[in-house]
Formats: C-alpha cells, sequence, structure tokens
C-alpha cells in the first residue's frame, strides 16, 4: 500500500483522520508526535500524520468478553426484525468500564467530577511507544513494570518524548478469549495479571511528561495492586488510561499515531473505546 500523508488533521473530529486545520480548532499544543513530522509547506500550528496502514486496536464486543468480578454483564436486546419491523436494530448494555476502555478521574479519585466528557478532543491524538514486556509476564504473572524497563527500552528506541502514550505489551491479549485466564483469579479471589508500577509511573508523569498508558491487560495497574497506584496518578493528572488493548503485535514500538474514540458519556466514569492506530 502506498504511504498516504493525511495534512493538518483536525483533532477536533478525532476519530475521523480527515485533512483539516488543526488550527480550525483553536489547537496550539506543541506537543512533539514520534509519528507526525510537519509538512514543509504546512502553516504554523498544523500535524502531519504519515501512515502505509491502520491498525484496530479494539476487541471485539459480545456477551462472553472477560468482565471485571462485578461488572454488568454485557447484553444485546433484538428490538426490530426485518420481517416484522422493516429494518434491524437492538440494543445493548455494557459496563462503561468493559471491552477496551477509557477511564476518567471521577472513576478512581474521590470528589473528582472530572468525567470521560472532560477530554477534549486534542488529548485524543497521540504518538505511542510500545514497551514489550511478553517475556518478563510470561514468567511472572504480577510483574510490574520497571523504571529500569523503560530506560532499557530507551537505551535501544530512543528517549521518549515528552506526549507520549506508553503502552505496556504483556501478551496477556492472547488470553482475550478465555476469561478464566485473563483474570488468573486464585483461589483467595486475587486477580494475577501484570501492570505498570506505580513508582514507574511517577517517574513517567514527571520526567517523561507522557501523555498517559495503555495496557493489554484489564488494568493498568497489577491485579494485586488493590490502591491502583497508576490509575490514580495518570487519571489524576488528566491523562489517559486505556486498558484492555488489542492487536499490539502488528504495531511497531515507535512511529504509530493512535486516534482514540471515546463516547460522550455524560457524568461517564469511563467509556468502550475506538482505538485506531496509523502506522507509518
Amino acid at each position: 500500500m502506498p504511504v498516504r500523508t493525511l495534512r493538518r488533521l483536525a483533532v477536533c473530529a478525532a476519530a475521523a483522520a480527515l485533512t483539516v486545520s488543526a488550527a480550525a480548532c483553536g489547537a496550539t499544543s506543541s506537543t512533539p508526535s514520534s509519528s507526525a513530522s510537519p509538512s514543509p509547506t504546512a502553516a504554523a500550528g498544523t500535524k502531519t500524520i504519515t501512515y502505509s496502514r491502520v491498525i484496530d486496536l479494539q476487541h471485539v464486543i459480545s456477551p462472553d468478553i472477560p468482565l471485571w468480578p462485578g461488572d454488568p454483564k454485557v447484553v444485546f436486546k433484538t428490538v426490530a426484525t426485518m420481517e416484522k419491523d422493516g429494518y434491524y436494530l437492538r440494543s445493548f448494555t455494557i459496563g462503561e468500564h468493559s471491552a477496551t476502555h477509557m477511564n476518567a478521574p471521577n472513576s478512581f479519585i474521590a470528589g473528582d467530577k472530572r468525567s470521560i466528557t472532560s477530554y477534549e478532543a486534542e488529548q485524543l491524538v497521540v504518538p505511542a511507544a510500545v514497551i514489550d514486556a511478553r517475556e518478563q509476564c510470561a514468567a511472572d504473572p504480577d510483574y510490574q513494570l520497571s523504571k529500569q524497563d523503560v530506560l532499557d527500552w530507551e537505551a535501544v528506541k530512543g528517549q521518549l518524548t515528552p506526549g507520549t502514550f506508553v503502552i505496556m505489551y504483556t501478551g496477556w491479549q492472547d488470553k482475550w478469549n478465555d476469561p478464566k485466564a485473563f483474570f488468573n483469579i486464585d483461589g483467595q479471589g486475587n486477580l494475577h495479571f501484570p501492570g505498570f508500577a506505580g513508582d514507574t509511573t511517577t517517574w513517567l508523569l514527571s520526567d517523561r511528561q507522557i501523555a498517559g498508558v495503555g495496557i493489554d491487560t484489564h488494568g493498568v495497574d497489577p491485579g494485586l495492586d488493590t490502591s491502583y497506584a497508576t490509575n490514580t496518578q495518570t487519571t489524576g493528572a488528566h491523562k489517559i488510561v486505556i486498558e484492555c488493548l488489542g492487536n499490539l503485535d502488528q504495531l511497531p514500538a515507535t512511529g504509530a499515531t493512535l486516534v482514540l474514540g471515546i463516547l460522550r458519556l455524560k457524568d461517564g466514569s469511563g467509556s468502550p473505546l475506538s482505538v485506531m492506530a496509523f502506522v507509518p
């Protein structure tokens, strides 16, 4: 497929990926993008995404997906049929933190009123860095991504630039069709899956000024971390948290740009999410 260039991406319509000036939204952000480089002829303030393919990082939603213990079941109900109504229509029920989803501050921080609608479109287009921790996670299901893991990655790929969205690739996406293995609950009800260490997240936010964190498990916090240190810190800083990502094996370590399509649910604690990755 020939490389195509989307010029002047309109972050006001993040999921659209159309050719529109970012200035049309009043955008003045200078956040760098690992996959976006300004066109020599582009006006100041515009951004460019160069890509050869698009990868969908969202899992298909069905009643059989892994659900956090206690969360509502996914239910589809037929409302209209071709035979009776001349068209086909269903309603569906799903928790705000089910399937591939994004979290909001009001879900983790008492008294914080910022819901999923508090995220502006400008925040929902981000360059991604993928840290492959599958080997460590296969050896230890409770593995926590460390600062040293990030430094080792940077020694090869280069230092994370401000505004980068950091993804921990654990390999848990391969367990998606086996909810028991995905949550890995022991006899005492403890969850065993990997995630970001809280102090690593503290350093990423302060020293690397990241845009947020994502993972292919059901929590950016390890299953055993009931304090939700990474979720609390990241959403508290009004950064992005995405859980239950898929198809991470198709992403390069650097260079991809993610376009995030949230549902703007009033007072929402989170939202099922469409995640499109534009890969150079």
